[in-house]
């Protein structure tokens, strides 16, 4: 298997490049050609099959061991399998809509398992909603329903394991390919798709390419016009008896000119014609296509939580933050008795913040310091701070003095977790200084964030500081998941690293 990413220009029309060539020459033959083609059309079935046979299996297998061990006899096992068999029509016919069993989805096992295991959650509760509307849920022991959702689980992600696997193993001996392609385009174009893409990852056989010829730009238009024919009649011929899947146009989508006479050319080919990304898309990891009735548009990004997420990061905050407000109650007045005995002075110290899409608001925290700082300029927090009292260097140490906050959760203004807002005056300094720092404003700010868990909070006294503070709220920014919200507030309880650079 070759992957080397040096490119060599060639003389020869369509040169199959050693450097490109994800599978041995002999692949071109019809044979293997003919045997790549078959194998992508059975494999998406060979995966739904083995998905019906494994759900199926696993709940009649299930059944006999509980019933077994509880009850001593076998004789609920015909109702466990058509328990089984519902499941795996849900969990397939949702696989086939959703995509998930085309070859490419195999090329890497964690964010399948991931998407896998979020839908054999679905499976699950689709199943026992259809138990309660048709009455029936009585009938089945709960006992055999956890075990044959842990076991199937557990079953299905060890099953992707191991495609995964076996497919990656095929595909490194040239028997399978999610397309065969050939590449056409300037050799900065094709060197910048090959580097940043490596093709072969995703299953991409590339079984040619052709550079078209440099022309000076001083050039006349009939000069330009002539090498460009004479390349895409080369390629157009080289193309046909390679018999490639698709043709990938590698040139500045600028050059329509170019790209217009390419795709009048390789429209007389049984072949597959795409514009490749430009340069720019590099930059983007969600780029897909939007379509709005006849309208087509390249959608660079999404929004940071769609409006199914922000309702579930929003009903997470209310129940966590109101459960968290109860029981911490009798800790509430001690800590404010505390205070008033420790320091004239408010209980409660406001501060201004910016919050989502950078809208302010005041935020909440147990006073800890003598100075009330909230203006064009507010001095950091240092360690062994004058301005700190002595209850408010203890209430900063385990995170104490953030508690109130769980009323700007309940207001609306602050999520749980979230990157965590700075002073205004900070804030205009920061976005001053670092790239992309206004994105942390696309989420709601938190009480505790990615960022602080991972030890970076504290004093900022330098660029690296705030570079790496910023780093880490935007993996949260675009990676959030519920999961990730109790992950990051179990490790705020538990973690030292949470506690590091608290003062």
């Amino acid at each position: 298997m070759r992957s080397s990413k040096t490119l060599q220009p060639s003389v020869a029309p369509m040169n199959i490049q050693p450097s490109y060539t994800l599978a041995s020459p002999p692949e071109t033959s019809r044979l293997l050609r003919a045997w790549a083609s078959l194998s992508r059309g059975t494999f998406s079935i060979a995966i739904f099959l083995i998905d019906v046979a494994l759900i199926v299996a696993m709940s009649g297998i299930t059944g006999i061991v509980y019933y077994r061990i509880a009850y001593g006899d076998i004789d609920e096992i015909s109702r466990c399998v058509q328990v089984g068999l519902l499941a795996a029509s849900i969990f397939t016919i949702s696989n086939v809509f959703r995509g998930e069993y085309r070859m490419p989805n195999f090329f890497a096992f964690k964010p399948h398992a991931r998407r896998t295991i979020q839908l054999w959650n679905v499976t699950l509760i689709c199943l026992l909603m259809l138990g309660f509307m048709a009455q029936v849920s009585v009938d089945y022991s709960r006992g055999w329903i956890v075990l044959f959702y842990f076991v199937t689980l557990a079953a299905l992600v060890v099953s992707r394991f191991v495609i995964v696997r076996v497919t990656a193993l095929a595909r490194a001996a040239g028997l399978v390919s999610a397309q065969r392609i050939c590449l056409i385009g300037t050799g900065a174009h094709i060197g910048a798709f090959v580097q940043h893409y490596e093709p072969w990852t995703l299953g991409l056989a590339i079984v040619g390419c052709r550079f078209l010829t440099p022309v000076p730009a001083t050039a006349s238009v009939e000069t330009r016009r002539a090498a460009l024919d004479r390349d895409l009649a080369e390629a157009a011929a080289s193309v046909r008896s390679l018999e490639p899947d698709a043709i990938y146009l590698l040139l500045p989508w600028s050059a329509t000119e170019i790209i217009d006479r390419c795709a009048e050319t390789f429209l007389a080919l049984p072949v597959e014609i795409h514009l490749g990304p430009e340069q720019i898309l590099h930059k983007f990891d969600e780029v897909e296509l939007a379509k709005v009735g006849p309208l087509a548009s390249l959608q660079l990004t999404r929004l940071p939580l769609s409006r199914a997420e922000v309702v579930q990061k929003r009903l997470f905050d209310l129940v966590f933050a109101s459960l968290a407000l109860i029981a911490l109650t009798p800790l509430f007045v001690i800590v404010a008795i505390l205070i008033k005995l420790d320091s004239p002075g408010p209980i409660f110290f406001v501060q201004r913040r910016y919050g989502f899409n950078q809208q302010p608001f005041r935020i909440i925290k147990f006073r800890t310091m003598r100075a009330l700082e909230d203006g064009a300029v507010v001095p950091q927090t240092t360690r062994d701070d004058p301005r700190l009292t002595r209850i408010g260097r203890w209430l900063r140490r385990w995170n104490i003095d953030e508690i109130p906050q769980l009323f700007n959760v309940l207001a609306g203004d602050m999520s749980l977790v979230g990157p965590r807002p700075h002073a205004l005056s900070h804030d205009h300094d920061y976005e001053r200084r670092i790239s992309l720092y206004a994105r942390r404003h696309n989420v709601k700010p938190g009480i505790t964030g990615w960022a602080q868990i991972n030890g970076y909070r504290g004093e900022i006294d330098s660029d690296e500081k705030i570079r790496k503070r910023v780093e880490y709220d935007l993996f949260y920014v675009d990676n959030w998941s519920l999961w990730l919200d109790l992950k990051i507030i179990a490790r705020t309880l538990l973690s030292p690293e949470a506690y590091r650079n608290a003062y």
